[in-house]
């Protein structure tokens, strides 16, 4: 199994409660959707980074067939332009 964690922040001006919800209501579906996609949450952070994704997948390939799958990439059309930046780690277990 592969974890997937991303930390991101908005862009100034961002509202994060509300941008949080939209993130979490259009990437939270896609677990039984996208093969190899076992879980996936988003939660506003507290503490540096404003959002954390939490994501676990079958494989390293199954990884990075969620990263360029259809439905992943129409759902981030709705919160990209939103974002400032972006730290990610992944490890297996």
């Amino acid at each position: 199994m592969v974890k997937h964690i991303v930390l991101y922040t908005f862009k100034e001006g961002v509202e994060k409660s509300e941008s949080v919800k939209l993130i979490a209501s259009v990437l939270e579906p896609l677990v039984g959707k996208i093969p190899g996609l076992l879980h996936l949450e988003i939660r506003q952070a507290f503490n540096g980074m404003d959002y954390a994704l939490y994501s676990e997948f079958e494989s390293q390939d199954a990884l990075r067939s969620y990263a360029v799958h259809p439905l992943h990439l129409e759902a981030k059309t709705h919160f990209t332009h939103l974002l400032a930046q972006r730290v990610a780690a992944d490890y297996e277990v």
